[in-house]
């Protein structure tokens, strides 16, 4: 047994997902990554097992009771981890926080500069001190009572409403109106209250319309329905409810995101006129510091808001203190554009982490284990340097920092690596390497080694002569302003710039209707489905085809089975107790309930029948459960299938299990499943594919698959425009757009547009450096 001060933490037998029975030593107190290409098995060592195994021993510490209230991450399949300390997990959360939430909630930001405003604010002569909650928009005390602190109020107008005012009523003219009976009913009553329904919409009288649309009267009418052959309708009370009242009633009280998003369709949100888009209540805003209400200082940018003037009271100067010091590492890590109410939801995975690593940089915590899940997703190599000087302030605190990370300069700066693979899926799960970083370089099986310790980069691949060009703008939306670019056509172009400086901003600017765009494929890193009942198979289509087969067999034939009984989501063939998830909720008494397999599908999602029926000795749960890459062997002789499983691997999804639920997969795969959907349609010439880093979390021998895929569109005749931050994609693009030179409001100007080469020279930019380093000289990422 190691004693309890061992300075290493040692993994024995570990079998998480593919790791097959790992066993590495990795020291306490340095910075420690773990590489590998995507699907070898780092992650399930980082976090299912190191993390998982010191979460459980924390579980383990408190009350029974208290173990069913905090989400258990599980135990985790290793042998034994000694020399653990306690561990804080930094994952990139695929869960999307509240519109409520904001940067300033999630770095306890807005509880300091709350406390500068009740303590150390100005009052209005008589006015009495305000709680602190009382200048938060999310507390019954604060809150603008008129929006409810949301600072929007939805309103609706005739032109949403009504967008094709030549349709009479009965063609349809309310389009937010529901379908089906319950708009037949609404025209019905309109019919029997004696307006006419025939009439082109805009040639009825202006008082009619506005009644129509606006009024909060409910008339109610003896409707007589049209008789029509064969069918006995009897006449029945019918009340009106207006198209105003109807979106609005929707929009609040609906549970269903796609009514919701519909009604959201007719509906424009203004600032709400009570408390102008501020949120807060008239209380709360009669009190200033430095001259500005607090709703003023929350939308500055963190950079304009540290080194507030104070009055020189010692309550103003420590609560001033206290923000500026916690303002600084957020600034550090490249994020002072943001302002503290810019809303969660806007913001992306990679500032959302650095948001979070610093406001741990303020915790204290010391003895740790910090768990960190590629904290350099979405950012520019300018930004880079000061991450890995933030992760080495964690460790000088006296913490040791476990990293998964593909970004070569963070790797590069490690004290430790820990190097998994050599593939991904069944051909990783291996540690190939664990040690200082230099001793890699002996390791041939390492895709990572021949990346990290690679020589100058080749000679630069010709660029493209585009066959026209597609024009942008004037662009004028966040902190873009009159920004008008260029983008050539049947080629490839990469848009730079560091974060915040309004790159996807940009790109967001093209539509279907942008002249000269055939037809437009937005590939994003959104989920692919929001339950576990998605998977790859269900949104590739290769599900459908699947089925084809099962339902083919002479088993399925023979005891009449068609293509539906091979569906988990329809009664038949799933199993029923389940219905087709594969898990059951347990519940307990007075505790929250949870998960467990099925017990009697075990997890399959199939009845015992269904699951009879074989198809080259497999069953449809045991299909399922084949990665890509087996998946591919299997059938190799099913064109149709074949062919979506070679655009998967061709992407490099190799690895990724058939059935694995959406919920499970990163933001990267789901954007290269969407594009690989894309891929097997067929090649059309003439599209534009839009791009948002789709390197995130590709290791560079993935990346470089990627682009070899991407590069075969545009010789195939279409347009790529990708918004990247890997130096050795934008080397290999056509046309390079560089956004800058800072982030927010001092950013969103084009800096530089030019070929890689021409951008590499560009005086005042942040990505001419860097893109320099990798076209030559270095080999630099």
């Amino acid at each position: 047994m190691h004693s309890p001060v061992d300075p290493r933490v040692r993994v024995r037998g570990a079998r998480e997902h593919n790791l097959k029975g790992v066993d590495v030593d990795i020291p306490r107190d340095v910075l420690a990554v773990f590489t590998g290409v995507s699907g070898s098995g780092k992650s399930s060592l980082a976090f299912g097992t190191v993390y998982a195994e010191a979460q459980r021993r924390y579980f383990e510490s408190v009350a029974p009771y208290a173990r069913r209230l905090i989400h258990q991450v599980g135990a985790p399949r290793v042998a034994e981890i000694t020399g653990l300390p306690p561990a804080v997990s930094l994952q990139q959360r695929r869960s999307a926080p509240s519109s409520r939430s904001s940067v300033g909630t999630v770095t306890n930001l807005s509880n300091s500069l709350r406390m500068l405003f009740s303590r150390a604010g100005r009052y209005p002569p008589g006015a009495e001190r305000l709680d602190s909650d009382a200048f938060s928009p999310n507390t019954t005390a604060g809150a603008c009572p008129e929006c409810h602190g949301l600072g929007l109020v939805h309103r609706t107008t005739e032109e949403l409403l009504v967008p094709d005012p030549s349709l009479s009523i009965r063609e349809g003219a309310v389009a937010a109106w529901p379908g089906a009976w319950q708009g037949k009913n609404l025209r019905d009553i309109l019919d029997a209250l004696g307006y006419d329904v025939d009439r082109p919409w805009r040639e009825l009288p202006a008082a009619d319309r506005e009644w129509i649309l606006f009024t909060d009267e409910q008339p109610v009418v003896t409707v007589h329905p049209v008789r029509e052959a064969g069918r006995i309708q009897r006449p029945y009370q019918g009340t009106y409810t207006s198209a105003r009242r109807y979106v609005l009633k929707t929009f609040s009280d609906t549970r269903s995101a796609t009514l919701r998003a519909k009604a959201e369709r007719f509906l424009a949100g203004a600032p709400c006129p009570a408390c102008g888009g501020s949120r807060l209540r008239p209380e709360a805003l009669a009190v200033t510091f430095a001259g500005r209400t607090i709703a003023e200082l929350a939308a500055l940018p963190l950079s304009d808001l540290a080194g507030l003037p104070h009055d020189g009271t010692e309550t103003a100067r420590v609560l001033t203190g206290d923000l500026d010091a916690r303002i600084a590492p957020v600034v550090e890590l490249g994020l002072g554009y943001l302002s503290l109410d810019r809303a969660a939801p806007t913001l992306s995975a990679g500032e959302l982490q650095r948001l979070r690593l610093a406001t741990q940089l303020r915790s204290g915590l010391f003895g740790v284990v910090y768990v960190l899940d590629e904290p350099s997703a979405g950012l520019h190599p300018a930004d880079t340097e000061a991450l890995i000087r933030v992760l080495e302030r964690l460790k000088a605190a006296g913490n040791s920092v476990f990293v998964v990370e593909h970004h070569l300069e963070v790797v590069r700066g490690a004290d430790w690596l820990v190097d998994v693979g050599p593939g991904a899926g069944e051909h990783g799960g291996r540690v190939l390497y664990s040690g200082p970083v230099a001793g890699l370089a002996q390791v041939a099986d390492s895709a990572t080694a021949r990346h990290l310790f690679a020589g100058p980069p080749g000679p630069a691949r010709a660029v493209r002569e585009p066959r026209g060009w597609l024009r942008l703008g004037p662009v004028t939306r966040h902190n873009l302003r009159g920004v008008t670019a260029a983008f050539p056509l049947g080629a490839f172009t990469a848009v730079t710039g560091v974060s915040g400086s309004g790159k996807s901003t940009l790109v967001g600017e093209f539509t279907q209707e942008t002249d000269a765009v055939g037809r437009l494929v937005r590939v994003d890193q959104k989920p692919i489905g929001r339950t576990p009942r998605s998977n790859l198979a269900t949104y590739t289509g290769l599900f459908d085809v699947v089925r084809k087969v099962f339902a083919a067999t002479d088993e399925a034939r023979a005891r009449g089975y068609g293509v539906g009984r091979f569906s988990f989501n329809v009664a038949g063939g799933r199993c029923e107790t389940c219905q087709g998830e594969g898990f059951v909720s347990v519940e307990l008494l007075f505790l929250p309930s949870t998960y467990a397999p099925c017990p009697d599908c075990a997890g399959a999602r199939y009845a015992p029948e269904t699951l009879r029926v074989a198809y080259r000795g497999r069953n449809i749960a045991e299909v399922l459960d084949l990665t890509v890459e087996e998946a591919a062997e299997f059938f190799a002789d099913v064109p149709a299938a074949a062919r979506s499983l070679r655009t998967l691997l061709d992407v490099g999804l190799g690895y990724v299990r058939l059935g694995q639920p959406a919920t499970e997969l990163s933001g990267g795969e789901a954007q290269r499943i969407k594009l690989a959907s894309e891929l097997q349609r067929g090649r059309r010439a003439r599209t534009l594919y839009l791009l948002d880093e789709p390197t995130t979390g590709l290791h560079p021998a993935d990346v470089e698959v990627l682009m070899d895929r991407l590069h075969g569109l545009v010789d195939a005749g279409n347009t790529v425009v990708v918004v990247e931050h890997d130096m050795t994609v934008v080397a290999g693009a056509d046309w390079v757009i560089d956004l800058g030179p800072g982030g927010g409001d001092r950013g969103g100007r084009v800096v530089a547009a030019g070929t890689p080469v021409e951008v590499a020279r560009t005086e005042g930019s942040a990505t001419a450096a860097h893109l320099a380093r990798a076209l030559g000289g270095d080999a630099g990422h």
